[in-house]
């Protein structure tokens, strides 16, 4: 992430995230009501200290459940308080008694029925409260939240998305030389996002390098409606209206999730975005070959609700919402110089 460039400029102020897991607080937002009835069990959980996949199938197992009729829509940190709905395939009417399933750092919130089962994505957003401790310098930190109020910021994809050490991505390459294989499914599929992450990351940076901004529309561009995955392509005629949109933030200009089909833009545009991605044409191979299909995602985020609370001199509580997919850690990236456990997943 070092490599990618900065909305806001370089913080050069520093604090500490994740003093302790109460610092980093997550509320999943499904953004639907649920139906109450149907063979889908939802179950809503509060957790710290452990991992989301490792929590569902304890409760699975609870339930009797097997593994491939759980679900949930995204990921959340191990280190950290988060909210989030799993979900379970139990058929009849009966609703199952979980008072007595017991996994340290977990509490049962919510039990009801739903008729769909809980796809991955399937999610409007998360709520955040983050606690900063040890901040270096009062005064930009809040010179630069106010920017970010009032500009968002580079939507990137987190350090998270690519594991350990850039590990994901790593493979990837080895995979894309055929020097490594997957050895399953879900391997697979971390890896393939990876790739797109991290070809996403650099067509962004890549803009914001040009432009210094990545709200201003340009003829050939892929304009997406905020918080929609359809996408046009702004025309010479429409500029100035699509501008206002973008200024409203109505609309975002977005890069590529690479993969096989249209790839979006026109032009320059399509140009610049082939230009961001030359040297990456084996991963790219990758992805057409294993049959991903092309997507597009907003290069600008403006965090929602954003407000935030200083307890003393070098202590900021901060509360936002980010829409599905976006992170956390980018919006602090833009902030400051991070200190501490900056690992978190929320998509």
């Amino acid at each position: 992430m070092s490599e990618l460039h900065y909305l806001h400029g370089v913080p050069t102020a520093t604090g500490v995230i994740k003093a302790n897991p109460e610092d980093f607080v997550v509320i999943e937002d499904l953004g639907y009501p649920y139906d109450g009835e149907g063979e889908q069990l939802l179950v809503r959980i509060r957790k710290i200290g452990c991992n989301t996949r490792f929590v569902a199938e304890a409760i699975a197992k609870f339930l009797g459940v097997p593994v491939r009729d759980l679900s949930y829509a995204g990921m959340k940190d191990r280190h950290a308080v988060t909210e989030q709905t799993l979900c379970f395939r139990v058929p009849g009417n009966g609703m199952p008694n979980l008072a007595g399933f017991q996994l340290e750092g977990v509490e049962i919130l919510q039990v009801i029925r739903h008729k769909r089962k809980l796809r991955t994505g399937a999610l409007a957003g998360n709520a955040f409260r983050l606690v900063v401790r040890q901040i270096s310098d009062r005064r930009e930190v809040d010179a630069r939240l106010q920017q970010i109020q009032q500009r968002g910021v580079p939507n990137y994809f987190g350090e998270q998305r690519f594991g350990r050490g850039g590990n994901n991505l790593t493979q990837a390459k080895q995979w894309a030389k055929e020097t490594f294989r997957p050895r399953d499914r879900n391997m697979k599929s971390l890896l393939l996002s990876a790739t797109r992450s991290h070809l996403f990351n650099q067509v962004t940076s890549a803009r914001l390098q040009r432009d210094g901004a990545l709200d201003v529309v340009q003829v050939g561009d892929a304009v997406q409606l905020a918080g929609r995955g359809s996408w046009f392509v702004a025309q010479a005629e429409e500029l100035p209206d699509v501008q206002q949109r973008i200024d409203n933030h109505q609309l975002r200009i977005t890069a590529p999730l690479p993969g096989r089909g249209d790839a979006g833009p026109q032009g320059d545009a399509l140009l610049f975005e082939q230009q961001s991605l030359a040297g990456a044409e084996e991963l790219i191979t990758l992805l057409e070959r294993e049959r991903v299909d092309a997507a597009r995602r907003a290069m600008l985020v403006v965090p929602k609700d954003l407000r935030w609370e200083w307890w003393d001199d070098v202590t900021l509580e901060m509360q936002f919402w980010l829409p599905a997919g976006s992170f956390a850690t980018s919006v602090v990236r833009e902030l400051l110089q991070q200190e501490g456990n900056d690992a978190d997943i929320a998509e």
